[in-house]
């Protein structure tokens, strides 16, 4: 008899923004196979009786292909097992949750969404950034900083993407910051607007390096800026303070 899979959001790093239900899923998992973006605060409380399987990519290594990572989730589901697949942020955001769901489904397997909080949102939040404000910004555009190599042309218009005078949320945008900052202000986007990039989510860990596109760039390479990490565009940067870091509290 199939068992079930669960695609569940880990949030963006901290235990405290973990969902209920997300919680609960992870408590009776037999199976849970994790990517490193939810951090070793979350995976640390992954049940001692569940097998654990890292799908993780680091420094640009895949521990498993895509095809695996689905292929372990039908397997062990048809097995009978209780799968969660757990995601950093929210499975559907940039984190392929819906290729992984039309798999699941197409073997015939029951598979249930476990939305969790978008690193896109809770990052700047924790950081005293708003990613809207009444003065500085009334639309959000949240885009991939990575897109799909094998796509016949890129999807990103960064000629209206410059155009725009609200704020942009960048994912996955460490490696292509150059090459993003230099698209913006090539297609007239002011080189003062601020840039924030954040690193590590809602870790112990975490870290914040500010400029503008005009030098953004050049301060990530001096700091060492690493992902995971998100990158905040516009003038809402601006309210940052640096002595309010922890706006979302760790669990004591």
């Amino acid at each position: 008899m199939a068992g079930k899979v669960y695609l569940v959001g880990s949030g963006p790093g901290s235990e405290g923004l973990l969902t209920q239900r997300g919680r609960s899923v992870i408590d009776r998992a037999d199976v849970v196979l994790y990517d490193q973006l939810p951090g070793e605060e979350i995976l640390a409380t992954i049940p001692k009786t569940a097998e654990k399987i890292d799908c993780g990519k680091y420094g640009g290594r895949h521990t498993l292909e895509q095809d695996e990572i689905e292929a372990l989730m039908v397997d062990r589901a048809q097995k009978g097992k209780t799968v969660v697949r757990l995601k950093g942020g929210d499975p559907f955001m940039f984190g392929r949750g819906g290729e992984e769901l039309e798999t699941v489904r197409a073997a015939g397997i029951p598979v249930e969404m476990v939305p969790g909080i978008s690193s896109a949102l809770a990052v700047p939040a924790s950081m005293g950034i708003p990613l809207t404000h009444r003065k500085f910004a009334s639309q959000v555009t949240i885009l991939t900083g990575n897109e799909d190599p094998t796509k016949p042309e890129p999807a990103l218009d960064w000629k209206l993407l410059a155009q725009l005078r609200g704020t942009i949320v960048i994912l996955m945008g460490v490696a292509n910051l150059p090459k993003i900052a230099r698209a913006l202000i090539g297609n007239g986007k002011p080189a003062t607007t601020p840039v924030a990039v954040i690193e590590r989510g809602l870790r112990r860990d975490r870290r914040i390096t500010t400029g503008t596109l005009a030098d953004i760039a050049t301060k990530t390479k001096e700091a060492g800026v690493k992902p995971p990490a998100v990158i905040v565009i516009g003038d809402v940067v601006s309210l940052h303070e640096p002595d309010l870091m922890d706006l979302v509290p760790f669990e004591e």
